[in-house]
């Protein structure tokens, strides 16, 4: 089978580098018709693109963010009698509106997000979401037909997130966490976690950043608690050697809609790595970690039912693990880029 990933996705990005990735492990030809333009000019160069392929496919897959190109896409297909995918991973509506707050829910922005959604998911053949919690929200929030939905969890790059050595010889119990600042990471229960133990013997690196991180980080520096160190963003690479270090890695934990119904890279990236791991107990992720066996999942936006979690995992080696060896096979078994290609494969098939 060959497939066309298409659209204005970013390549890099995980979801569509490791889709692509997944897909030629399982013997799938993959057509990138990708271009990164803004603008009206994007929707010409895409045609251009498309042209010397148009036959030379069966299916086609729109790589996220691909929301706004799927009219294009769709035209596209039709016209050349393809079949199409739309791997939608968010909604726009959901992200911009009620977690990040950009716009209010009355707004002509917020109409225009929810009529991108319902298009995008209407004019597709099938919608691909990591969760189906996630499915559930747009089956009910824009009355999608529920028989397109089709789940493919997140992966990670295995060669870069595997197992390896913890190189840290200080003896020091250490928590790591990377993300944005976006609320629903829930960043503000870290900290409240890590204060709670600042006198336990456990430190926190944060990674990462948003527009209003440095507020967040001078309000700890004067709150005193220096048992947490905050790093920028940094390369895959160097951010595996961190991991490396971490003897917990922590998921998500705000106390939002999107936080309960959709899952994280860094979930899988922590069991990847053979790391223990701590979420918030959600929805989302009750659909692929057991609680105390793959996993330790806490109270949402409570920091201290988090910093309790942390304890139980410093105080009991041997549970902590266990559960990082159970959480690596879970990976192993349903989420390398091998796996998820396989699903793709097959849900393409089914088309």
């Amino acid at each position: 089978m060959t497939i066309c990933y298409f659209g204005i996705y970013n390549p890099n990005h995980t979801r569509n580098r490791l889709n692509i990735k997944g897909l030629r492990l399982n013997g799938v030809e993959v057509l990138e018709c990708n271009i990164r333009e803004q603008g009206w000019q994007k929707y010409w160069q895409l045609i251009r693109l498309h042209w010397p392929i148009r036959n030379k496919y069966q299916v086609m897959i729109v790589g996220f963010p691909g929301h706004t190109i799927m009219p294009l896409a769709w035209i596209l297909a039709k016209l050349h009698g393809k079949k199409i995918i739309f791997d939608a991973f968010i909604s726009l509506y959901d992200s911009l509106v009620f977690d990040e707050k950009k716009y209010q829910p009355r707004s002509l922005p917020a109409l225009k997000y929810w009529l991108v959604d319902w298009l995008a998911c209407q004019l597709a053949g099938l919608v691909v979401l990591e969760v189906y919690e996630y499915a559930k929200y747009f089956i009910e929030t824009f009355g999608i037909n529920p028989k397109k939905f089709r789940r493919v969890l997140v992966s990670c790059d295995n060669e870069i997130m595997y197992p390896r050595e913890n190189p840290r010889k200080d003896g020091k119990f250490t928590v790591h966490f990377h993300g944005t600042y976006i609320p629903a990471q829930g960043i503000d229960y870290i900290i409240g976690a890590a204060r709670l133990l600042k006198d336990k013997g456990v430190y926190f690196n944060i990674i990462g950043r948003q527009k209003d991180y440095r507020p967040i980080i001078e309000r700890v520096k004067k709150g005193g608690s220096d048992n947490i160190i905050f790093y920028d963003f940094m390369p895959y690479e160097r951010l595996a050697e961190m991991m490396a270090q971490a003897d917990v890695c922590l998921g998500m934990f705000g106390d939002t809609g999107k936080a309960k119904r959709a899952g994280a890279f860094k979930i899988m990236e922590a069991m990847a790595m053979k790391k223990s791991l701590i979420t918030a107990d959600t929805p989302a992720v009750r659909e692929f970690l057991v609680d105390g066996e793959n996993s330790l999942l806490c109270r949402i936006a409570d920091s201290q039912d988090l910093s309790e979690k942390i304890m139980l995992l410093k105080d009991n080696p041997d549970l902590q693990a266990q559960i990082a060896q159970n959480g690596y096979d879970l990976f192993q078994n349903t989420m390398t880029p091998e796996v998820i290609g396989e699903q793709l494969f097959q849900i393409a098939k089914s088309l």
